[in-house]
């Protein structure tokens, strides 16, 4: 991911939960942000594989009841309140203050680094392929080894044919940054006009043979003999990039995917 500017001040807890015969372990962070009072929230998602039947659809509904009610009490009376009403199942963490900048993302790293769930494959979480192996499993039919199962967001719908990539250079600034972790989706059949996608310039060495760009493609006067042909630009976000002029008769630049979105 990109590198994020801590420029404010936050309160995190860690929710933990143990069960009964079982060890206490961590099932997510709340971040408190003092200045307006707003609570963030993340927990895990694998409750099928770790809790028990009748902690399930609790559990399952519990990230989007402390989020209700943080909004409904303020972040500050309900974290007092929760502190003095949690079972002896859940656990919460006495504050730390922690330095932020985009509040959802540090809440991402936050909750990388505290809490490790039990990846479910194209349910929770999707591969995380480098660029070259992303051409060669979707471009080329290969087979080949993700590096990692990275969390997806919760509200994202998950198939196979998508995966995770880190985006190298900055030809789509500000929507995706030099670093960030990108979400891409194989491209079905018709039209890529309008889509950004990602590219693979072949010839080229390293990752300068992969580009992220917006795919337009329209009718242009070809000839005498041909009234028009289909031009095919691959057209960057930032203006300090040249967009990429494509001869639809050749072959030296492949489509890999489609962009869904940039993981926070």
């Amino acid at each position: 991911m990109a590198l994020v500017e801590f420029t404010q001040r936050a309160n995190l807890y860690i929710l933990s939960a143990e069960f009964p015969g079982g060890e206490e372990f961590n099932i997510g962070v709340l971040l408190e942000d003092p200045s307006t009072d707003r609570l963030y929230v993340r927990l895990r998602r694998d409750w099928d594989a770790i809790a028990p039947d009748d902690s399930y659809e609790y559990l399952e509904a519990l990230e989007a009841d402390l989020r209700q009610k943080g909004v409904e009490m303020g972040a500050g009376e309900f974290l007092g309140h929760l502190t003095s009403q949690l079972s002896n199942v859940l656990r919460i963490s006495d504050p730390e203050r922690v330095a932020v900048g985009k509040f959802p993302r540090t809440l991402a790293l936050l909750y990388e680094r505290h809490v490790h769930p039990k990846p479910l494959q194209f349910q929770t979480h999707l591969p995380l392929y480098t660029l070259r192996s992303a051409a060669g499993r979707f471009l080329d039919n290969a087979e080949v080894e993700c590096e990692s199962w990275v969390e997806a967001p919760p509200n994202m719908r998950l198939a196979p044919d998508m995966f995770v990539a880190e985006i190298q250079g900055s030809s789509m600034e500000p929507l995706v940054e030099d670093g960030d972790l990108a979400v891409f989706r194989r491209i079905p059949a018709g039209s890529r006009n309008g889509k950004r996608v990602l590219v693979e310039e072949q010839g080229k060495g390293g990752l300068d043979r992969y580009t992220l760009k917006r795919y337009v493609s329209h009718k242009q006067p070809y000839s005498e003999d041909t009234n028009e042909r289909v031009a095919i630009t691959l057209e960057p976000l930032n203006a300090a990039h040249e967009p990429i002029h494509l001869d639809p008769e050749e072959d030296r630049y492949r489509i890999i995917a489609e962009y869904v979105q940039t993981l926070e």
